[in-house]
């Protein structure tokens, strides 16, 4: 029986990698930015795989699968990926495998899904109300699920209103550090954890405080164009477009700029649409709105 109050997305650009070995809990621990120690089987993780330089590689989810982990990411990244992981993997008791074709990642949101025939199925750990992930087998209809099926729009529509980016669409890999990702902000770093690749550089813009970007919220007073392109105020460029659902989008913006902009009065534009930032109610960070020139 369909729930009223549950909605299901098939998201077709997701992948899945298994991880699995004696070794593969400490090899993981070593390498990504959040705790495994918080991996259950219906417990997953938010994390990304740095460069040494401490900008995201790769962004994905961990969750427990029997003594192994499964690796959501997108499927783009997928291979890619377990290639990296590999590399790192030196004599460590561990296998990467690459399972994507045999799996269907979905979101769904609204009440609790059923997870019958599910691998995985977990809450989203980067904000309670994204809802959860079901990791289902290629064969399985969305519908078992027990949620009323929606495109995979829909799902984007629901995570750009919350304002939470998504890593290919709303920065770019290998040139946003997790700060300007908002993962300090949703549960993609655990900052009292060892060290993994790339740690000293989260930690120093943590203590510091020096994220000057951040992929925020913003609303066009149109529709906003599709396919990214520069947020300009006057003319001269302070981010850049990403993820849009109609009038709302993220954008990944130069806080200060934005908000020197505002106090000048000139208009901030994507493209021909002028737009406004909106403040996501998750973030503990200051998102200049209109009419805020404290």
């Amino acid at each position: 029986m369909t729930k009223s109050d549950c909605t299901i997305s098939k998201l077709g650009d997701r992948g899945v990698l298994a991880v699995t070995g004696a070794e593969a809990k400490s090899f993981l621990q070593g390498l990504i930015t959040n705790d495994m120690d918080r991996v259950e089987a219906a417990a997953a993780i938010h994390a990304g795989l740095l460069t040494p330089q401490g900008k995201i590689l790769f962004d994905f989810f961990v969750v427990g699968d029997g003594p192994g982990f499964l690796l959501e990411c997108p499927l783009a990244n997928a291979s890619e990926l377990a290639k990296r992981m590999t590399f790192y993997k030196l004599r460590a008791a561990v296998e990467i495998e690459d399972i994507s074709e045999e799996h269907t990642v979905c979101a769904a949101w609204g009440s609790a899904p059923e997870a019958t025939g599910a691998r995985a199925c977990y809450a989203d750990p980067r904000l309670p109300e994204l809802g959860f992930r079901l990791i289902l087998p290629s064969d399985a209809a969305p519908e078992t699920s027990g949620c009323a099926p929606a495109p995979e729009a829909a799902y984007h529509a629901h995570r750009i209103g919350l304002g939470v980016p998504e890593g290919g669409k709303d920065f770019e890999f290998g040139d946003a550090f997790p700060h300007e990702a908002d993962f300090d902000q949703l549960n993609g770093v655990d900052f009292k954890k060892g060290c993994y690749v790339g740690q000293e550089v989260v930690s120093r813009m943590e203590h510091r405080g020096t994220a000057r970007k951040r992929v925020v919220p913003i609303e066009g007073v149109a529709a906003l164009p599709q396919g990214g392109g520069d947020i300009s105020a006057s003319g001269v460029a302070i981010g850049r477009l990403g993820s849009v659902s109609e009038t709302s989008g993220l954008a990944l913006l130069r806080l200060d700029r934005a908000k020197k902009a505002q106090t000048d009065g000139k208009a901030i534009s994507a493209g021909a649409v002028e737009i406004r930032l909106r403040q996501p109610a998750w973030a503990n960070f200051e998102v200049p709105v209109e009419g805020d020139q404290t």
